[in-house]
């Protein structure tokens, strides 16, 4: 059994913590001194000492830890994690019956119940990603209910809190059958190949399903596309595929050319006829400047933060200045699919960033449509802050 601690809530976190939300705050608990080891179970109590919630000790970003269950009587066990996977599971049965997409995520987090972790499903291959080494600790309870819940060729796992909250790097194998890695997934019928265990990263960001579909189905037809921070190309793969004239992916990791020439050849696309720049973006758009080169669509999706050589960049307070970038070299009538995973701020902020580019660049703009995480990341709704994903496609206007 693990060990519970007692932890007074701040009176002025009660509401919240009442209503549903989450994440427990390091501010909101009054006797943090009082926890020693991620892993340890938490009982929320308030100032009177009544039962408000059970949670875990995990630190993750500005968290301490998730709330697990507001039943005093609940047991955090095998059976708590066995019956919030199934759930999990039942919510994505359409996903399962879906032949034409074969990856997709099957637990999000704190949105299913259990802060701190996700398991995605790639095409018999299933990985679980872990963001504290409190969440870690329960990992037997986990694995033991994959095992019992579904069929699998292999699990793999990502081991996400380093001491900077980035990925561990190890042999991310867990059990099964080892992958003969890429393997191919679909996507809406797109064919992406992924590696599920060359570190952090897979090939593929499966929460971008939508706005890849979104571009191939309405805003590729005969257009010239530029795809910025492409990483494995992804994007340009639908636009190609939705009759773009010519796609230009721009990322300054060197890996990126090998993976965009593979995401290309495995959907038949002649990987020669587009072009494919391993360069700083921000070098790009000044040599694009500099031959007056034009647009049709944009793509602007940015990591929250990012460093170069020549300058750290950061979706907070440098947005702006990317999209006013991105604006001079939009054809008019153009479209720029303006993108962020920042959870710090909101869509409304957002849009404050996309409309002072606009206007400090004293162009006209039109939002067509935007959007948020897919179906299979489920969120509280009643919390948006964890629905971290912002998309907004946005007409630049002639004057």
């Amino acid at each position: 059994m693990k060990k519970m601690i007692t932890l007074r809530v701040d009176q002025s976190f009660l509401g919240d913590l009442k209503r549903g939300y989450p994440l427990i705050l390091k501010d909101a608990v009054v006797n943090t001194d009082m926890l020693s080891e991620e892993g340890e179970l938490i009982r929320l109590v308030d100032r009177a000492n009544r039962y408000v919630a059970t949670g875990y000790y995990g630190i993750q970003n500005k968290g301490i830890g998730w709330v697990l269950t507001t039943k005093e009587h609940e047991q955090i066990d095998d059976a708590f994690f066995k019956t919030k996977l199934k759930t999990a599971l039942d919510h994505r049965t359409d996903f399962f019956e879906d032949s034409q997409t074969t990856a997709f995520r099957v637990f999000n987090g704190e949105g299913d119940g259990i802060g701190g972790l996700s398991i995605d499903y790639f095409n018999g291959y299933y990985m679980v990603s872990w963001y504290s080494e409190g969440m870690y600790s329960f990992k037997k309870y986990v694995y033991d209910a994959l095992a019992e819940l579904v069929e699998f060729k292999a699990i793999y796992e990502k081991k996400r809190f380093d001491t900077k909250g980035q990925y561990i790097e190890q042999d991310d194998f867990v059990m099964g059958e080892p992958g003969d890695f890429p393997i191919i997934v679909k996507e809406n019928g797109m064919n992406f190949a992924v590696n599920l265990n060359d570190g952090a990263m897979t090939g593929i960001f499966l929460d971008q399903r939508d706005a890849r579909r979104t571009i191939r189905e309405y805003y590729s037809e005969d257009v010239n596309m530029l795809n910025t921070f492409s990483y494995t190309g992804a994007f340009s793969v639908a636009a190609a595929l939705g009759g773009a004239k010519e796609t230009t992916s721009v990322d300054l990791a060197k890996r990126s050319l090998a993976k965009t020439i593979e995401q290309f050849s495995v959907n038949g696309i002649d990987y020669e006829a587009q072009n494919i720049k391993v360069m700083d973006v921000f070098d790009y758009f000044k040599y694009a400047a500099r031959h007056a080169m034009k647009f049709d669509l944009v793509v602007l999706d940015p990591p929250s933060f990012a460093r170069s050589k020549k300058m750290t960049f950061s979706t907070a307070k440098d947005y702006p200045k990317l999209l006013m970038d991105a604006i001079a070299i939009t054809e008019k009538n153009g479209i720029i699919v303006a993108s962020t995973n920042n959870a710090s701020f909101s869509m409304k902020k957002f849009k404050t960033f996309i409309d002072k580019a606009f206007k400090d660049l004293d162009t006209r703009y039109k939002i067509v449509e935007q959007s948020s995480l897919p179906k299979d990341f489920r969120t509280n709704r009643d919390f948006p802050e964890f629905n971290y994903l912002k998309v907004v496609f946005i007409k630049k206007l002639n004057k």
